[in-house]
């Protein structure tokens, strides 16, 4: 696991400064704290930071061919690189390393284009070929791995793995996308490929970036789930052996190697199954939360148990705040997900042990797992009892007149139910999908902003993948938006950040791409019970290898007691939210609207923290945005003075 960075010059060749490409490095080198190598020739800057897994001698990047007419920087692992290895040596090729970077190489000379989709694991790449003066960058089927990259007016191709390594290059832009501001404000991200920066650009999953010299560049899907679709085999033992193999091929490394442990369905089957692999051992991590609610340790310490693992628990301070501050540095862009707090806490923990750990990431997109999925499916089947103007009138007047309140109990909040049923299931979705519904978004946003908008809604991101154009039922189309957007934009980005911000590699055996696929084809019955409990084949799997009680307890959230803070500990800084300067000179916001949403979340009668919590998280990114330096200097101009970051005017999107 790794960061890398560059440059490529697409008109020409230019030489570029080590000096630049040695502080793109280093600015990412939590990412990689065992080594750090540089390649430059002319046109062409490549830069990589190691976290050593495999083949710790003999793994060093940049890596080239013997004939160096091929260079590579990686970030990742590749799964079944050892079979790929076989083939390659069949056909003649010969290895130096016992890495699977050098099967990168030999696999582009062999296969071209064609490799990426022969690749089991999480990558993101810059490869250069020489003879063809092309630098091609990829991104694994997920996007498990980040990839960012900028297109300059002076042909210039600028990447890495977080935005922080493109901040230092000079010419690359910070004027903020309102598009990206408002998609940040109603899905609490900023979905791929846009970033909150109008000038840089992430790396859809599943594609590749072709740059070659004087021919401009081209963006290509090298895979899509939708082409995966068949009819499998629906049994419990089906599911055990595909994911006790994803779990087998994440096992291999030269370094000391866990689990995170939630007390989870998912991050329990993951350990099963490992012991099951071959892991005999394991050892396994937790973070314990003083207040219930939150707390699932008792049900891991159970799994740990069960299995001999080596069992590591760390107590989360309720009233620690020291992340909060650090949130802008790791996530480079607004990000509202509150569970990166505990998610950091227990990469750290693992940290302190194994240098990689494998957790249960991915499983509520494959098998339904989430309680919305549930709610959709539900919903669904009434919608077909009535007609869409019967829905409208009905629902849509019982959601009008319905309170609204944190204090209803929880089976009594029927509102956003009733308002979901009176829309069509795409524009349903987009309501479950959002952290803030549009209302609360126009009052939020100042008159000027929605000016700059023009119009834009958000939801359409969620909305198009939803309504893709493929056979899929109903459940399938709300697990397929979320893999497009939810999944990359939130759920992964979150865990790469958290953990290698902590210099810790993390594996999801849940999104194996064979297991995935398999999952996302089966019935829905099969993956929501009648019941509305998702996972069903999992934990009917599951029965003779996890406890009852640990497989059937309602779903907790990994996340932390936001709306307590903002009421008791954080009360005062809620309150002085509105006036805080980086937000006022934005003039994004409509401050009234945020003094309201205090005024109401600590007076009891509302639980308005998500609003608050994004307004947060947005001004702290202003904040950090605006003192971040660039380089001091660099092919394409000398450095800025940090400054306030600009909104670009919708007209010039």
């Amino acid at each position: 696991m790794c960061g890398i960075a560059g440059l490529f010059d697409i008109k020409g060749s230019r030489p570029y400064e080590a000096g630049l490409l040695q502080e793109m490095t280093d600015v990412i080198a939590h990412r990689g704290p065992d080594g750090a190598g540089l390649h430059l020739e002319p046109g062409l800057a490549l830069g990589h930071r190691r976290l050593a897994i495999i083949d710790l001698a003999g793994g060093a990047q940049p890596m080239r061919t013997a004939d160096r007419s091929l260079t590579i920087v990686f970030n990742g692992e590749i799964y079944n690189f050892l079979e790929l290895r076989a083939e390659l040596e069949a056909k003649g090729a010969q290895f130096v390393t016992r890495s699977d970077t050098e099967v990168l190489l030999h696999g582009w000379r062999a296969w071209g284009e064609r490799l990426f989709e022969r690749l089991n694991g999480m990558f993101a790449l810059a490869l250069y070929d020489a003879r063809e003066e092309t630098l091609v960058l990829a991104r694994d089927r997920f996007g498990k791995k980040p990839l960012h990259y900028a297109l300059l007016d002076d042909g210039a191709l600028v990447f890495g793995s977080e935005i922080k390594s493109l901040l230092r290059v000079p010419d690359v832009g910070r004027e903020l996308d309102p598009h990206a501001v408002a998609d940040f404000f109603a899905l609490g991200y900023v979905p791929d490929p846009k970033t909150i920066y109008r000038a840089i650009r992430k790396l859809p999953p599943a594609h590749l970036l072709i740059a070659r010299r004087g021919r401009g560049t081209r963006l290509r899907r090298y895979w899509s789930l939708l082409d995966t679709l068949g009819r499998p085999d629906p049994g419990e033992e089906a599911l055990a052996e595909r994911l006790r193999a994803a779990v087998g091929r994440r096992l291999i490394s030269d370094v000391p190697l866990g689990a995170l442990l939630s007390g989870g369905v998912d991050s329990s089957a993951v350990v099963a199954l490992m012991t099951e692999a071959g892991c005999r051992t394991p050892r396994t991590f937790s973070i314990a939360f003083a207040e219930r609610d939150y707390d699932e340790t008792r049900y891991a310490a159970q799994v740990a148990e069960r299995y001999g693992a080596e069992h590591e628990v760390r107590q989360l301070d309720p009233d620690d705040f020291s992340l909060i501050p650090r949130l802008p540095e790791i996530y480079d862009e607004p990000f509202g997900d509150v569970s990166a707090i505990p998610t950091f806490a227990v990469c750290a923990q693992a940290r302190r042990f194994v240098t990689v750990a494998l957790s249960g990431d991915g499983g509520d997109e494959a098998l339904a797992g989430y309680r919305r999925y549930s709610f959709q499916l539900n919903e669904e089947r009434l919608r077909s009892l009535a007609p869409a103007g019967l829905r409208r009138a009905v629902f849509g007047t019982l959601a009008d007149l319905y309170p609204q309140g944190a204090w209803l109990p929880r089976r009594l909040r029927a509102k956003a139910a009733f308002r979901e049923l009176s829309l069509d299931p795409a524009e349903a979705w987009v309501r479950m999908a959002s952290a803030l519904h549009e209302p609360l978004r126009s009052q939020l946003f100042s008159g000027d902003f929605k000016r700059r908008l023009g119009g834009y809604d958000p939801g359409e991101v969620v909305r198009t993948a939803f309504n893709v154009d493929a056979p899929l039922d109903p459940l399938q189309r709300a697990q397929y938006a979320d893999v497009q957007t939810y999944l990359p934009g939130d759920i992964l980005t979150k865990v790469d950040r958290a953990s290698m911000a902590n210099s810790l590699e993390l594996r999801s055996p849940m999104l194996d791409p064979e297991f995935f696929a398999w999952s996302f084809s089966l019935p829905p019955r099969r993956k929501i019970a009648g019941t509305g409990n998702g996972k069903a084949i999992l934990k009917a799997a599951m029965e003779s290898r996890l406890p009852h009680d640990l497989l059937y307890r309602p779903k907790q959230g990994f996340t932390v007691p936001l709306a307590r803070w903002f009421r008791g500990a954080l009360s005062e800084q809620v309150q002085g939210l509105a006036d805080s300067s980086p937000l006022v000179h934005s003039g994004l916001i409509e401050r009234e609207t945020v003094r309201r949403l205090a005024r109401g979340h600590q007076g009891g009668t509302q639980d308005n923290s998500k609003a608050l919590w994004l307004v947060w998280v947005f001004d702290a990114f202003l904040a950090h945005s605006a003192g971040t330096p660039r380089a001091a200097s660099g092919p394409a101009g000398s450095a800025d003075r940090p400054r306030p970051v600009e909104v670009a005017g919708a007209a010039a999107l």
